[in-house]
């Protein structure tokens, strides 16, 4: 499956910004998640979501990241609140096969928060 992320930009400390990932195709039963590249920093996942709508948020964005998803239009929505300039970086959107393990990434789509 090809990812899609879109979304990102440059915008104010507080603001709230919406993300958005479209797959090439069906996403039902897989697990999506977006993952966060600060400025030399290795990638961490903040969060996931899996196709019985399970959710797992890093610790670090509970209480400002939400995720979504629509089986029908094949997209995963990142929700970021309350935006900092730490939230600065790269976004990539995720898929992951349950089955074969397999993940899928997409090319990233840059946030810049200023203060």
């Amino acid at each position: 499956v090809q990812l899609q992320a879109s979304g990102g930009g440059l915008v104010q400390a507080g603001e709230s910004l919406r993300l958005s990932c479209a797959a090439s195709k069906t996403i039902f039963g897989l697990v999506m998640g977006w993952a966060h590249q600060a400025p030399g920093k290795e990638r961490e996942v903040v969060a996931t979501l899996t196709s019985s709508g399970a959710t797992i948020y890093a610790d670090s964005v509970k209480g400002r990241f939400t995720i979504f998803r629509d089986n029908v239009k094949n997209t995963v929505d990142l929700y970021i609140d309350s935006l900092k300039p730490e939230d600065t970086g790269v976004y990539f959107c995720f898929a992951r096969d349950p089955w074969s393990q397999d993940d899928y990434w997409g090319q990233g789509t840059l946030v810049t928060v200023s203060s």
